[in-house]
């Protein structure tokens, strides 16, 4: 069957071959088995049941959290000539009884579905009376309380799995997931026996970067100004935020948009439909944005804010490369962006125990922003990733050419004056007393008589503060999940308070981005026209990574345009002939037509013989 799927792969898709995981994963659903795939964003996790439902008699229902996302795969999968639907909200009661109809008889290989539509039993009963090989779920940490993204209605899936007088193969896929969200999905889907396969979480395309202390807009400003025609995401923590940087981008000549809850349906739509259509350059948006888009060419992802856990943090940045072409994830932090995230954690009504697992979690990403050690790691570590190297070359704390700075006396003295303050204060009066301050709360409890008061007078109350948190974020000093929380000595900080071993910290320095290519932009340029008149976004005619290989190989023909990744039988047809027309006249234009006629006669003569 593996190689069917591969024929069908080529033909639909125009990639020789899996990436990795993607064959162990289709195997498995194809023998029959309840799968869980953990793979990360731009993986293919679509590929591992789309596949199989053109092999498998029958019907394919694949569960979809967001109308936007069903519409752009059902686009997608009917663009390469697969037959495909979905029902959801937008659709009126005769259209969905019509799509129902049009299943029953065969039509469609693959049913897109919103969860919301199993919470009726009129509707489970429907589907149960179809004839289901495959049951697919997309986003499946959606299933567990204890994901970053918990929907009821995902917990009416079990019920329509249990309606079925013969129950299909059901296949689970998520890009993150916690050993607690994994046997969630496990227990809400009533998986059998189940095989679970983590391809890794490592998303080696990604440049990770974190960056304090600086003008946030500023530095936006200076981005995009680098980064002219680039497609990229910038997260805001509120919508007054979204608003008003939108409206500063707009300002400064920017092709930007804005996303949030307070806009009306037919706003966002609109918004949304002119990003993935390259109508527009940058959206700014809330966590409300990202989940349903299915743009594979997103260069850049920007938070303008810390984001509450890592788990939010890793699938909004996992938006960039998802071609596989580089990508740069950007986290912009201010220890303001703490106070913030704490204050909608209290705003949240929920358990002690959830509360407590916030703050656990949101003192995740701050540790995050204060490590000087390897960013990747940091990330693929909080996942459970194993056999992780130290340095990644490709993060802004691993590929920079700073030097280390020894900070062990300051250190030294933070650790002391944490210990003489009896380990029950939290990190601003802590901070305090090591500048010497005449705070009232300092004085009242007579912390201006220790020892350590004003050990570190020289610094600002902010560097103390930024000292503080690198030593937390590198595991000398615990923090307590609390709103109000206290620091106390790790075992680690005492070596250092005896002088046994050193501490350092690093001064992060930005790299710039090298340009594209002349060819590339005009195949980017092609790609838009075409698209335009074919009403498609622009990444549905050719991916960024197929635009990229076809300038660097400048295919002569047909043949050579069907070695190229991501070029199938379909869009050959469809698209080959003006990407051809447009390569051989920028060859013509740069003089070099006569050496690659050459060159591409030689290698039909070769063939013959």
């Amino acid at each position: 069957m593996l190689e069917k799927a591969r024929k069908l792969l080529k033909k639909y898709y125009g990639y020789s071959s899996f990436r990795e995981g993607q064959e162990k994963i289709m195997l498995s659903i194809l023998n029959g088995c309840d799968t869980l795939g953990i793979m990360p964003t731009g993986g293919g996790k679509s590929l591992c049941y789309q596949i199989p439902a053109l092999i498998f008699p029958g019907t394919t229902v694949v569960i979809s959290p967001l109308i936007s996302l069903m519409k752009d795969q059902v686009d997608a999968l009917n663009n390469l000539g697969i037959p495909a639907t979905f029902i959801n909200s937008s659709l009126g009661y005769r259209e969905v009884e019509a799509r129902m109809h049009d299943v029953s008889r065969g039509r469609y290989k693959l049913l897109y579905i919103a969860p919301e539509r199993l919470e009726a039993d009129s509707f489970r009963e429907l589907i149960n009376r179809l004839h289901i090989s495959l049951l697919a779920v997309d986003e499946a940490h959606c299933v567990s309380q204890w994901g970053h993204d918990f929907r009821p209605s995902y917990l009416a899936i079990a019920g329509l799995i249990a309606g079925f007088s013969s129950r299909p193969a059901v296949a689970a896929f998520t890009a993150t997931a916690t050993k607690e969200v994994k046997k969630d999905i496990g227990r809400h889907l009533a998986f059998h026996k189940p095989f679970i396969h983590v391809t890794g979480f490592d998303r080696p395309n990604l440049f990770f970067s974190v960056i304090r202390g600086e003008n946030r807009r500023n530095f936006i400003f200076q981005f995009l100004s680098r980064n002219k025609g680039e497609p990229g995401i910038i997260y805001a923590a509120t919508r007054k935020e979204v608003d008003n940087l939108c409206e500063f981008l707009q300002a400064k000549g920017f092709a930007a948009g804005k996303y949030h809850a307070g806009l009306s349906d037919g706003a966002r739509t609109k918004v949304q439909e002119a990003f993935i259509y390259d109508e527009i350059q940058v959206i700014v948006a809330t966590n409300a944005f990202g989940m349903g888009i299915d743009k594979s060419n997103v260069r850049f992802v920007i938070h303008h804010n810390m984001p509450k856990n890592m788990e939010s943090y890793y699938q909004e940045a996992g938006r960039a490369g998802r071609d596989g072409e580089p990508g740069e994830c950007i986290l912009l932090f201010s220890p303001q962006d703490i106070q913030v995230q704490k204050y909608l954690i209290e705003l949240n009504e929920s358990t002690p125990e959830r509360r407590a697992r916030d703050y656990r979690k949101l003192q995740s990403v701050v540790d995050y922003c204060y490590t000087t050690h390897c960013l990747r790691h940091y990330i693929l570590a909080y996942f459970g990733e194993e056999s992780m190297p130290d340095a990644c070359s490709n993060c802004s704390n691993c590929s920079d050419d700073s030097e280390l700075m020894d900070i062990t006396v300051e250190a030294q003295k933070i650790f002391s004056c944490i210990w003489r303050m009896q380990q029950r204060f939290g990190l601003a009066l802590v901070a305090g007393v090591l500048k010497g301050s005449r705070n009232k709360k300092v004085l009242q409890l007579g912390f201006d008589s220790l020892s350590t008061y004003g050990l570190l007078q020289d610094y600002s109350l902010n560097e103390i503060k930024d000292l503080i948190n690198i030593l937390i974020a590198e595991g000398y000093i615990m923090v307590t999940e609390s709103q109000y929380p206290v620091l106390k000595l790790r075992q680690k900080a005492g070596p250092v308070l005896k002088g046994q071993a050193p501490v350092y910290r690093k001064v992060i320095r930005e790299e710039e981005k090298a340009p594209d290519n002349e060819l590339f932009e005009r195949l980017r340029r092609l790609r838009k026209d075409i698209a335009q008149q074919e009403g498609l976004p622009p990444y549905m005619v050719f991916t960024d990574v197929t635009l990229r290989e076809m300038s660097e190989s400048c295919p002569a023909g047909e043949q050579d345009l069907m070695a190229i990744t991501g070029v199938g039988e379909v869009k050959l047809q469809r698209f080959g002939s003006l990407f051809l027309a447009e390569i051989q006249q920028h060859l013509q234009e740069k003089g070099e037509v006569a050496d690659s006629v050459e060159n591409a006669r030689q290698s039909n003569v070769g063939e013959r013989g």
